[in-house]
């Protein structure tokens, strides 16, 4: 379970901003598409929606475990979403989803998937204080709670993961990790008001993101509202939620994404 470990020492555990499941998935799915040894216009969403549209991959006990399979090398990848409400995801033991582990799986790392989900299955049937992370009140809780799973599966921690999770049980993860900077991304709620024959509005606290969208041309906005996804000066802006008013005014409700690293 490295590379639960791994996502934990990176800052890749998020609380995530909404319980709907496919928001959910989508919201992970855009943090490891800005990854930056991720290759660019690596679908994740795509492949990610595509197979839960055939497989649920609820684990059970308030856990789910989506993946994405890519054709190119690099390690194993993860982020850890979190539910303080838990969401409806129609998990075979019908418990709402607390925590979900979304990998994303490289060519050369299948077998090493494999054995870190299957790992996984065990730690959560053997963990005796699985109910724990339905009270958790901020992800100080939760981490620890997935430390003390990790310790279950004690047949995976060698000397290197202890020294490291002992660093992570002695960090406090408020403040290393503030609520924008995850595993070097900077993560912006975005609102987008349009209405018909006049400029969208951008409401934004992040400066740089609105110049951002200012200088924008084209049929961008068409473009999220279709894909649900747009890319601009290294912002990945993602649709969440759309509402409309009278007089055809639309509001988009959004999540703007950028990485702080160069990408090679």
């Amino acid at each position: 379970m490295d590379t639960l470990l791994d996502a934990l020492q990176e800052g890749r555990l998020i609380e995530l901003p909404d319980n709907e499941k496919e928001h959910a998935l989508q919201f992970l799915a855009h943090i490891l598409e800005a990854i930056p040894s991720v290759p660019i216009n690596t679908d994740v969403v795509g492949l990610v929606m595509e197979r839960e549209a055939c497989t649920n991959t609820a684990l059970g006990k308030g856990w789910a475990s989506p993946h994405a399979r890519v054709n190119f090398e690099e390690d194993l990848m993860c982020v850890i979403g979190w539910s303080p409400q838990g969401i409806d995801y129609g998990a075979p033991d019908g418990i709402p989803v607390s925590v979900i582990a979304m990998y994303l799986v490289p060519s050369n790392q299948r077998n090493h998937y494999l054995r870190e989900i299957s790992l996984l299955a065990k730690a959560l049937q053997a963990h005796p204080e699985l109910n724990k992370i339905r009270t958790a009140k901020d992800l100080n809780e939760v981490r620890n709670y997935l430390l003390d799973l990790i310790s279950t599966a004690k047949e995976t921690i060698g000397p290197d993961a202890r020294a490291r999770m002992i660093r992570l049980q002695a960090r406090p993860i408020i403040d290393e990790v503030p609520p924008h900077d995850l595993s070097h991304l900077v993560i912006e709620p975005l609102t987008l008001v349009y209405t018909p024959g006049v400029k969208p509005i951008a409401l934004t606290q992040n400066l740089e993101l609105l110049e951002s969208i200012e200088k924008m041309i084209g049929g961008w906005l068409d473009q999220l509202e279709s894909e649900g996804v747009v890319q601009n000066n290294g912002w990945r802006i993602v649709k969440r939620a759309v509402t409309v008013y009278q007089g055809s005014r639309v509001v988009y409700d959004c999540l703007a994404i950028r990485s702080l690293m160069k990408r090679p």
